[in-house]
């Protein structure tokens, strides 16, 4: 009776001790086998585990004694290279630096996403392209199964998972900072869309800030929301080329954390959201924040409180500071006459403001920043002819003025901006109480503007321009004037019979 050796030439003493197999013979013939079915499950011709044996032996001899490096990527088999009856993986044969300058050629993320699922190796080269995700799971996190799939991230939001809410809602609220999902007992949150109990607790996300900041070191920008001061300070430790951050719903104190990030350049603090979610960031937050980040470029400060104090701890400590954003500011009157300490602020843009600032004292108290080149105004009131003088006089060397969609902006209030003697660039949008009078007068008296931007503002009349205003816009570089909508169109359709009485119509037949 021949024993189990004799069966097997591999462990038989008399066998060659390194066979080596004839592939191109073995898959012609395994080829030629018939396939197994579902229907006949005992059939003979099932593939010998023996020869899956060989196979199996044969790849990891091939792989041990190749000249190539391989990561641990390749250190499992996967299940269908068992099988000698599918076709060889020839990408096996190539390192996983060759496979990632093939996929870094393509490009778009979603192409990442689909390469992926291709299979198990595929997908951990692929996760190590994907730099920049926006977390909807906390779980995801949690588990440790995002910083182990995308190690090389340097861009991470998890601001939509670090609220709860219900994904079969159907109903989305979207908002320029951030997108929630709306329950059927929204309406009993006191007129906000997110609660306290909607975000989940200062811990818990101090815990996930902690494995992300772990699992992915070279960070450079992230978003985060109702972080502690803890989590902040994991965040500055383990990230040291952070360089980027924006912060929901976060106090006063929470803002000690960001002491330690001293590399960071662009700070975006949004304390409420109006309908949203409603949080305090006073002076205190704001004296935290200057006295942290020395080396702040851009500051975005929305839904803030303050006063003159903050805003001058600002300009004291950030020296490097050239871009300053207030959005929706609650701040207390005179935190205007701070502006002057901003010595090297050279933008300044305030958007969606109910007043600008109702007491900003005397104008020899105001000073001015003397490095400031545009000012933008967008979506803001401006019927307070008070405060809209004192922010021309702290702005009254720029060389850019923006104007958008302003409420109350009428030729009195314009006219205040012939304090700025510099300005070389003008941008009017949805101003429509400015009249043709009012913009002439202003813009006659800029002996240096150059460039003119008038759009959608319904009172200022073609047939108003007078010979000095038309003489202005000849010696322009640019131009673009398109005030009234309606006489454009009326204009484009003149002589097609469009728009009169018994004309054609713009109907299909």
């Amino acid at each position: 009776m021949p024993s189990s050796t004799d069966k097997n030439p591999l462990l038989s003493p008399n066998a060659d001790p390194d066979p080596i197999p004839n592939l191109h013979t073995d898959h012609i013939k395994a080829r030629r086998k018939r396939h197994s079915s579902w229907s006949d499950p005992y059939s003979n011709d099932r593939v010998d585990p023996n020869e899956a044996l060989r196979h199996l032996i044969l790849k990891m001899r091939l792989n041990s004694g190749s000249t190539t490096t391989h990561s641990e990527s390749e250190s499992e088999p996967e299940s269908d290279s068992l099988n000698p009856n599918t076709e060889p993986d020839y990408t096996s044969l190539l390192s996983d630096e060759l496979l990632l300058k093939v996929f870094g050629k393509v490009s778009g993320p979603k192409q990442h996403i689909s390469n992926s699922l291709v299979c198990r190796r595929w997908c951990l080269l692929c996760g190590k392209l994907i730099q920049s995700v926006k977390l909807l799971d906390w779980e995801f996190l949690e588990s440790g199964r995002l910083t182990f799939r995308f190690p090389n991230l340097i861009d991470v939001n998890i601001v939509p998972a670090c609220i709860r809410f219900e994904r079969n809602s159907g109903i989305l609220l979207s908002n320029k900072l951030l997108d929630v999902y709306l329950s059927s007992g929204v309406l009993e949150n006191n007129g906000f869309f997110v609660t306290k109990e909607d975000v989940l607790g200062s811990q818990v996300v101090d815990g996930g800030v902690r494995i992300l900041a772990e699992g992915c070191r070279n960070l450079r920008r992230i978003a985060l929301m109702n972080v502690s001061e803890e989590g902040l300070s994991c965040l500055a430790k383990e990230c040291e080329l952070l360089q980027e951050m924006e912060m929901h719903y976060c106090s006063d104190m929470a803002l000690r954390g960001i002491y330690n990030c001293r590399n960071l350049q662009i700070l975006k603090l949004i304390g409420c959201v109006n309908g949203i979610y409603d949080s305090v960031v006073s002076d205190i937050g704001m004296t935290i924040l200057a006295q942290g980040c020395r080396r702040l470029v851009k500051l975005e400060l929305v839904g803030c409180e303050g006063s003159y104090d903050g805003i001058k701890a600002i300009g004291q400590c950030c020296q490097m500071l050239e871009e300053l954003t207030i959005c929706n500011h609650r701040m207390e009157s005179g935190w205007l006459s701070a502006m002057s300490f901003c010595e090297n602020l050279k933008t300044l843009s305030i958007q969606s403001c109910k007043n600008l600032d109702e007491n900003p004292g005397p104008d020899e108290h105001l000073g001015s920043c003397p490095m400031l080149e545009e000012l933008h105004l967008r979506r803001c009131h401006m019927r307070d002819k008070q405060g809209v003088r004192a922010l021309f006089l702290v702005c009254q060397t720029i060389r850019e003025l923006v104007l958008e969609d302003c409420w109350g902006l009428d030729d009195n209030t314009f006219a205040a901006a012939t304090i700025c003697r510099t300005i070389r660039s003008l941008s009017l949008d949805g101003c429509s109480l400015l009249t043709t009078e009012g913009l002439e007068s202003v813009v006659l008296s800029w002996k240096e503007l150059d460039r003119l931007r008038v759009v959608s503002c319904n009172n200022v009349k073609d047939s108003e321009i007078t010979p000095e205003l038309a003489t202005l816009f000849s010696v322009l570089k640019e131009l673009k004037w398109r005030p009234d909508s309606q006489s454009l169109l009326l204009a484009s359709l003149d002589g097609t019979g469009i728009g009169q009485k018994g004309g054609r119509s713009l109907r299909r037949k």
